[in-house]
């Protein structure tokens, strides 16, 4: 510091002259206001320690706690270790001034966390108040460390952590200068985040900003930590929200180029569940002209499973959009999720043709050259994986996405035609992947190329099966679907002469049918039986059976309303005459 001039000179005298001018008391009072602002915090550089020119004195009662902990600890960690005798050790320990005494107490609570086989009970969470908030940076880590622990082994109940205050200290821990308290700290707030209300909890405590920050660390550890704490976070749509205004988009994004797969797949996956809500795409893709789309294409091609599988499910959420699909065809994506159909991998299987049902979603341009390319990689698939309802599911919505006119031959003839078929009849199957199945054939079926390859196979077992998941009216859209069918093949004798030995399921369910509060079904209904009522037996089995009271009844409901909608019509064109 350089010589003051003479007029501060001069201030200084005015203020000692003054200062002597006032009484003891008030001085006194100066002197205690000006001790307590060097003591502030705001006043130490961040990180800074001061060095203690003193060790704080031992309490009676802290030397005594020491010495029985000291005993107890000799005892090894046997059924004393939760006693009522450790808690008060361990409260007078950790609220302690001495930084050794804290230190002993995160000891044994580091000691307990890699040996305990038991739940932490509620009351032994009040010593980490003082130990998460000491100045002793071995204190920090420590009890940072035995928190992630419990939290880790599930010896912790985690909405409990936040009801007694600890989110705070920790969150706090976030911002230490030190990498391990990075570390655990960022741990500590992934296991919590996975308590819906912990989540909401962390975003208003302000936890997302730091978490960001560290995102960015150089440590790969405290980098690991912190994206797979904001991966839990984004389990929530507030969060989420929270997490794209305070800038987490282009952090994420970069993270994706990491040299750690494990980032790559937290950010990967943070990234996918923030698109599962279309408001944020436009934000996504406008990060770099689409930089997203190029990355998570190229981490399709990963030698991580993990990441490559996650990469698809991200390109999945983002290929709701048109735009998007257009532009994943200009970076030939299909080539390469053809091939990642048959990967060692089953995640990367599932996930694969997730994407490639999205992608063939009309209007796809997908010639019949494609199709057929498609349709043989599709059916190596759909055979490995028949039990599988995810592949069942999918592999149904690409066929129905691909049955335009100008690829139903090609459909028909490939081996996935039959995998259908087979799908169908799977016991295993259940209701989902049955009725997407059923939904898929039912659009085949329109066309005349599928109507007559099916009548050719007249396949009893196929006739049987539809004829009960028709039955099954209980499960509405497989219902129907199979239904539909029946009614697409019913004009062929070959079929029909199936179902008379089948009559009274048929009757059963179009009688449902009849009765059904939506019109689709009734219609169905009616049309069947009009089909059906062609063949001699079939009408009079018909006319004997309760169907044709029930089609009076709708004969004469229908004609009601038609007589109530001539009576509407009438009265308003006879006020608009009047007017």
């Amino acid at each position: 510091m350089g010589l003051l001039c003479q007029r501060c000179l001069e201030l200084l005298q005015d203020i000692v002259s003054f200062a002597k001018r006032l009484s003891s008391r008030i001085v006194e009072q100066i002197k205690e206001c000006i001790m307590l602002v060097r003591e502030c915090c705001c006043m130490k550089p961040k990180g800074f320690k001061v060095r203690q020119l003193y060790e704080p004195v031992i309490q009676n009662h802290e030397k005594q706690a020491a010495q029985e902990f000291l005993n107890h600890m000799e005892t090894g960690l046997g059924e004393r270790q939760l006693s009522k005798e450790t808690l008060d050790a361990l409260r007078i320990l950790a609220f302690s001034e001495n930084a050794d005494l804290q230190q002993s107490a995160a000891l044994y609570y580091l000691h307990m966390s890699q040996h305990m086989t038991a739940k932490l009970p509620p009351e032994f969470l009040e010593p980490y108040q003082a130990l998460l908030q000491s100045s002793d940076l071995e204190v920090q880590q420590m009890s940072s460390l035995s928190l992630v622990n419990f939290l880790l082994e599930g010896y912790l109940n985690k909405e409990l952590v936040v009801q007694v205050g600890l989110l705070e200290p920790v969150l706090e821990l976030l911002e230490s200068g030190d990498s391990a308290v990075q570390c655990n700290s960022c741990a500590c707030i992934m296991m919590l985040a996975v308590s819906e209300s912990n989540r909401e909890a962390i975003g208003t405590a302000g936890g997302i900003r730091p978490l960001l920050t560290l995102a960015k660390s150089y440590d790969p550890r405290v980098q690991q930590n912190a994206v797979g704490a904001i991966l839990n976070l984004t389990r929530s749509e507030n969060i989420k929200n929270i997490l794209c205004s305070q800038g987490a988009l282009p952090v994420l994004t970069l993270l994706l180029q990491s040299a750690d797969s494990d980032i790559q797949f937290y950010s990967c996956a943070s990234l996918s569940n923030i698109a599962t809500n279309t408001d944020h795409h436009k934000d996504m893709l406008e990060i770099g002209d689409k930089f997203l789309l190029r990355m998570l294409v190229s981490l399709m091609s990963s030698s991580v499973q993990k990441v490559s599988s996650q990469a698809c499910l991200c390109l999945n959420n983002l290929a709701s959009n048109a735009e998007v699909r257009d532009h994943l065809q200009t970076l030939d994506v299909i080539p390469l999720l053809l091939s990642l159909l048959i990967a060692n991998s089953k995640d990367v299987r599932q996930a694969s043709i997730t994407l490639l049902c999205t992608m063939t979603h009309p209007p796809a341009n997908m010639d019949a050259v494609l199709c057929k390319e498609l349709l043989t990689h599709l059916v190596v698939l759909m055979q490995t994986e028949r039990t599988n309802p995810v592949v069942v599911v999918h592999a149904a919505c690409t066929i129905q996405n691909l049955s335009q006119s100008e690829n139903i031959e090609v459909i028909i003839q490939s081996q996935c035609f039959d995998e259908l078929l087979q799908a169908l009849l799977n016991p295993n199957n259940e209701e989902e992947p049955l009725q997407f199945v059923a939904s898929c054939l039912a659009e085949l079926t329109k066309y005349d190329i599928t109507r007559e390859y099916l009548i050719q196979r007249k396949d009893k077992g196929l006739i049987r099966c539809l004829v009960k998941l028709a039955g099954q009216v209980e499960h509405k859209e497989l219902s129907f679907h199979a239904a539909f069918v029946i009614k697409q093949l019913s004009h062929s004798e070959k079929i029909s002469s199936e179902l008379k030995l089948l009559i009274k399921d048929v009757q059963h369910y179009l009688m449902c049918f009849l009765g059904h509060p939506e019109l689709r079904f009734q219609q169905l209904s009616i049309s069947t039986l009009c089909t059906l009522s062609e063949d001699p037996e079939f009408s009079k089995a018909i006319s004997q059976s309760r169907l044709k009271e029930q089609l009076e009844q709708l004969r004469q409901q229908t004609e009601d309303t038609q007589a109530l909608l001539r009576l509407a019509i009438s009265q308003t064109e006879s006020v608009d005459s009047t007017e």
